[in-house]
């Protein structure tokens, strides 16, 4: 099995929220495991996040799960639940339909996860803001486009 040297992998930087929803994530870096290995089935993504940055607006997915292990650090996990702090080891498994908005935000000392799950085609919602997703259109939950 080739390993992946992740360091060769560009981190991307940047978010492809609308403003002003992107500001959240100054600092996240995440980097294209899946893509980099030649995987096409699923994604699997390396995020760092320095201290307080997010990891996403909250938000969940009607047609794709997700599964979450951290690495290194701390961050806190942010749903419907309330606030639940994850170290390295954890994991965390978001269910497709389950409706409970979820997000990361990093510890202290900043956090180091892998997320896994399908590419996304169907919509996904944030229930915090003015926003959903469907495809790579960004609308205002009323509909109405970006």
């Amino acid at each position: 099995m080739p390993k992946i040297d992740i360091d060769a992998i560009e981190g991307k930087t940047s978010s492809d929220y609308p403003d002003p929803y992107n500001l959240g994530h100054h600092g996240r870096v995440y980097r294209s495991l899946a893509k980099a290995g030649g995987i096409a089935d699923f994604e699997a993504n390396h995020v760092i996040l320095p201290p307080g940055a997010w990891s996403s607006q909250r938000h969940w997915h009607e047609g794709e799960d997700e599964f979450l292990v951290m690495t290194s650090g701390t961050a806190i996990l942010k749903d419907d639940r309330g606030e639940t702090v994850l170290k390295a080891g954890d994991c965390a498994a978001f269910p497709k339909m389950d409706r409970n908005g979820h997000h990361l935000i990093g510890g202290p000392e900043g956090a180091t996860f892998v997320v896994v799950g399908i590419t996304e085609t169907s919509p996904c919602h944030y229930p915090d803001i003015d926003l959903r997703a469907e495809g790579p259109r960004y609308l205002h939950k009323d509909g109405t486009p970006y």
